[in-house]
């Protein structure tokens, strides 16, 4: 059997560089571990993606932007980011600027829903779940996937988007610096009386990261991260005592808050691949680099990632090249690499200076916070990296 591209994982890395391939003079095959019902009906898994400008654009691109439900999309127009109890605050608008929200919260459930249902009107890429890949064979002018169920696939190209814990990553020899936070993020929908118009909130509260993301109506996540030894108590906590405590840690800003779904966990461990290539090889997605979600970039360096391949394999396709050629492969890594890494270790750094409450380290972190306020190109700096927008007017001059 031969395809043009194999694409290992079906999340949304994998259905998006899928997407990229519509109608490309290409057969693709994208192969899922899992069965055919986790990726064309997703389940809520409580996660919320904020989308940047980019993301928006790409997602527009690709066909991908008006199969979304708009009922479900909540623009955030304005983050606040807080440290404990003391009055350091750090605060990004959209007043006075040329965009009308600082990013698009949307479900992930109903992005990978629309990514499936863009990718069924293809004519030229294959899906098959139920079935891992045992190996990668790498040649020089193919490799060869072995898949669990005996079938053997000659392609020109093979992309790996099978998660931040990657087995096919490791199967072909490419070493992964990985942090393990030993902190858990519990998050869940929960309704209340008033309005959150429209405004992130991400508290460093110490011994805890509170984070609030609004979503349509009076509705939002709620994101708690804690240690991990302590993250059994919180799941376990009746509901009426969980909506106590956090409508008690917002200080009851919202009014009442009730719980609204079930609550889901995931541990906190962050992965970066030494390098996204080898030979016919490429890594897009959390299988490249698997961010901490602080600075809720990990959906949208993945997004950004299998767009910069997907048109160095159409500009390739385009002038009669080899798709998986290694000046290919190495221009993608160049043009992508330098900016995960940035993104990689300035959000471990952050999460560093955030959460340790020794007393010199909460100082510290009070006077970046407010240096930062009150330094206007600072703010538009770090206001143009979350949003990823061009030409933004952040800056009042």
């Amino acid at each position: 059997m031969e395809y043009d591209i194999v694409i290992i994982g079906g999340g949304p890395a994998g259905l998006s560089f899928a997407c990229s391939m519509l109608d490309s003079d290409v057969k693709v095959l994208l192969v899922e571990r899992s069965d055919i019902d986790s990726i064309s009906n997703p389940q809520n898994d409580g996660r919320e993606i904020a989308l940047t400008h980019l993301s928006l654009k790409i997602l527009k691109k690709l066909g991908v932007w008006d199969l979304i439900d708009q009922s479900e999309v909540s623009p955030l127009r304005e983050a606040k980011v807080f440290d404990g109890d003391s009055p350091s605050l750090l605060n990004f608008t959209v007043d006075n600027s040329s965009i009308e929200a600082l990013g698009y919260l949307v479900p992930n459930c109903q992005i990978r829903k629309a990514l499936y249902k863009r990718v069924l009107s293809s004519n030229n890429v294959d899906i098959v779940t139920d079935v891992s890949v045992d190996d990668v064979v790498n040649k020089d002018a193919l490799s060869k996937v072995l898949l669990s169920d005996g079938t053997s696939i000659d392609t020109k190209l093979v992309v790996a988007a099978d998660s931040r814990f990657s087995e096919i990553r490791r199967k072909v020899g490419i070493p992964t610096l990985m942090k393990d936070f030993s902190k858990v993020m519990i998050v869940t929908k929960m309704n209340h009386e008033l309005s959150h118009n429209n405004t992130a909130l991400e508290c460093f509260d110490y011994g805890q990261t509170l984070a609030l993301l609004p979503m349509v109506g009076n509705s939002s996540s709620v994101v708690l991260t804690v240690r991990t030894d302590k993250s059994k108590e919180v799941l376990e906590m009746s509901e009426d005592k969980f909506n106590e405590m956090i409508t008690g840690s917002f200080n009851g800003e919202f009014g009442d808050m009730k719980q609204d779904g079930p609550r889901h966990s995931y541990p906190l461990i962050a992965t970066h691949a030494e390098t996204f290539i080898a030979n016919r090889f490429a890594l897009i997605g959390d299988a490249s680099v698997g961010m901490h979600p602080v600075t809720a970039h990990g959906f949208n360096l993945g997004l950004r990632g299998q767009d910069i391949l997907a048109s160095l394999v159409k500009d390739a396709l385009m002038n009669g090249q080899d798709v998986g050629s290694n000046s290919l492969l190495k221009l993608y890594e160049r043009k992508h690499i330098k900016l995960t890494r940035i993104m990689f270790f300035g959000t471990n750094g952050i999460v560093a200076l955030f959460t340790n409450d020794a007393p010199m380290v909460k100082q510290v972190r009070r006077f970046v916070l407010r240096f930062a306020e009150k330094f206007p190109p600072i703010k538009y700096l770090i206001s143009s990296q979350l949003t990823e927008a061009k030409n933004n007017k952040f800056l009042p001059f």
